[in-house]
């Protein structure tokens, strides 16, 4: 039945509804199956829009972080949030999505986004996260050209595009990309300026520095950490193995990052900002705050393996977000310690629940070193 379930509920979603849309806002958003996807997500359906979501075709479904919000798009009175497959490979997708849709704002939020994947796989991020942003800028262009409507725009930045430009970073500093995928947001982000100067398109770029949550893929640092701590907590693991951790990052909270999405999207005049906490804190800090905070010393279970040093490192991200507080009023709510902690509790959970699968012996316990 749960197949019998997921087949239906796929193929409904294909074809979006068009329930009371007129009378509310109505958002794109591609890569809404992400953490910031999924928050945004849950923000927009708070302030009455429509969500409607671009997802890649797969064999395994990867809608996890918004199966909660997730209505069947036959309860046409409550199901606000609508998926459709899409890829920023296929252009002509893009456009059939934005003619049927007909959003209100589009945000960009899909990538190849693991920096370090990027140097494996460089050809594909380009692709995705570089010339996906031009397609999804082009089609957005022919489509207000063909049709007359008004369309904001969103592209999802990143504070590593800096690369080893010295902090405190701003709009106005340098980009100096060490990897793959921030040379590709770089184009992004140029791609996004020329689009706003040359047709007058309302686009904006937010260059947001690392922001974590309990949602974080867990091959990120800060939730291989605190996932690896959960296991490590309750007997299932005994070992961490990290790269440089010394390496410094300006963390806050996803949560709060999508609402500073939003708010460039409601200015006036399109401009780009950067959001960050304007705290910058170490990865061996991050282990310091998150084993500490159950009772262990990182120092008995970590170990530096050399195969996770990136071929070019960024040393230092620390972001100066005056602008984005001046013009958009925003501020981070959740600081540093509160999120290590809020992601530890989460993963201590789930690190209990799988435990008690462990002992059953529905799982193997040797997974992890």
């Amino acid at each position: 039945m749960a197949s019998e379930d997921k087949v239906s509920r796929s193929e409904a979603e294909t074809t979006p509804n068009g329930g009371s849309s007129e009378m509310r806002k109505i958002a794109l958003v591609t890569g809404i199956t992400g953490q910031d996807g999924s928050y945004l997500t849950e923000f927009l359906l708070g302030k009455g829009y429509e969500v409607h979501g671009l997802i890649r075709r797969s064999s395994n479904y990867n809608t996890q972080r918004i199966n909660h919000i997730y209505v069947d798009p036959h309860n046409v009175n409550k199901a606000r949030m609508k998926l459709h497959y899409a890829d920023l490979s296929d252009a002509s997708s893009l456009r059939r999505w934005l003619d049927v849709i007909k959003p209100d704002e589009v945000y960009n939020l899909a990538a190849q986004s693991h920096v370090a994947v990027s140097f494996e796989i460089p050809d594909y991020t380009a692709d995705v996260v570089a010339t996906g942003a031009l397609r999804l800028l082009e089609a957005v262009r022919s489509h207000i050209s063909d049709n007359g409507r008004n369309i904001k725009y969103y592209q999802a930045g990143s504070s590593e595009m800096f690369g080893s430009t010295p902090p405190p970073q701003s709009e106005t500093t340098p980009f100096h990309p060490r990897s793959p995928y921030a040379a590709s947001k770089c184009a992004a982000h140029w791609y996004t300026v020329n689009y706003r100067e040359a047709y007058g398109l309302y686009a904006c770029n937010g260059i947001l520095f690392n922001h974590e949550s309990p949602r974080r893929g867990e091959n990120f640092v800060t939730r291989k950490i605190t996932r690896a701590l959960g296991r490590i907590k309750v007997g299932l693991q005994t070992k961490l193995f990290l790269g440089n951790i010394q390496a410094s990052r300006d963390w806050g909270f996803a949560g709060d990052y999508v609402e500073a999405m939003w708010l460039m999207l409601q200015q006036e005049k399109p401009d780009d900002y950067v959001v960050a906490t304007e705290e910058s804190h170490t990865v061996e800090e991050f282990l310091e705050v998150s084993f500490g905070y159950v009772g262990l010393n990182w120092r008995d279970h970590v170990e530096i393996d050399k195969r996770y040093f990136r071929p070019t490192e960024v040393d230092n991200l620390k972001g100066d977000a005056t602008k984005a507080k001046q013009v958009l009023k925003w501020t981070p709510k959740v600081g540093f310690e509160q999120l290590v902690k809020m992601m530890v509790d989460e993963d201590l959970d789930m690190a209990k629940r799988e435990k008690v699968l462990v002992d059953a012996g529905y799982m193997d316990a040797q997974q992890q070193p």
